[in-house]
């Protein structure tokens, strides 16, 4: 034991004490901020609660309606690194072949049947299966049971959801088809978060 009137004491002691007196304080904890500055917020949901929205019908699928809830995004809870949605596709109904170019992708089906090709892969995948698809790979979906195909949707970054809020209307709005000039338009504006192969 180091006596306290010791120089070896005296040296510790103003030691500790310097590094007290003179070390900066550290900010007191934040809440992370999205990319417009908002505060992202917990959130609670239930299976049916967020944005619910409808896809519009538009050229070469009259009768779309593809139904999902926009969950967590830059708006709806405020995150600036994750999106989460989920949705429904009717028996028969399809995702389109396409490509996230600036983000990864997962997919977990919670009920349906699905034909699933993802880069060079021909699956066909069942309810429970989870499909993990990074950026700038191409993905579809066809719904080949005879049930809905149900999805929970998570992105990596933020983009994607600017186009499904394009593509729809809230529920309960007037669901209004969209013209040929009006999809080439929005999906025009968004090639930066999804690019729909063509035919």
């Amino acid at each position: 034991m180091i006596p306290v009137s010791s120089p070896a004491a005296t040296a510790a002691l103003a030691t500790i004490l310097a590094a007290t007196i003179f070390t900066p304080a550290r900010p007191a904890a934040s809440s992370p901020r999205n990319s417009a500055g908002a505060t992202a917020k917990p959130l609670l949901l239930e299976k049916d609660e967020g944005e619910r929205r409808i896809v519009r019908p538009y050229p070469g699928y009259p009768d779309a309606k593809e139904t999902f809830i926009l969950k967590i995004d830059p708006k709806n809870g405020g995150s600036s690194h994750l999106v989460f949605f989920t949705a429904s596709i009717a028996a028969g109904g399809e995702i389109e072949a396409h490509r996230h170019p600036a983000a990864d992708e997962i997919l977990y089906m919670q009920s349906g049947t699905a034909r699933v090709h993802l880069g060079e892969a021909v699956k066909d995948m069942h309810s429970g299966a989870t499909i993990f698809i990074p950026a700038n790979t191409w993905i579809s979906v066809n719904n080949i049971g005879s049930d809905a195909v149900n999805l929970a949707c998570i992105f990596s970054a933020p983009g994607f959801e600017d186009l499904m809020r394009a593509v729809s209307v809230r529920e309960g709005e007037k669901n209004v088809p969209m013209s040929e000039a009006e999809n080439a338009d929005v999906l025009k504006k968004n090639t930066r978060a999804v690019i729909y192969k063509t035919p």
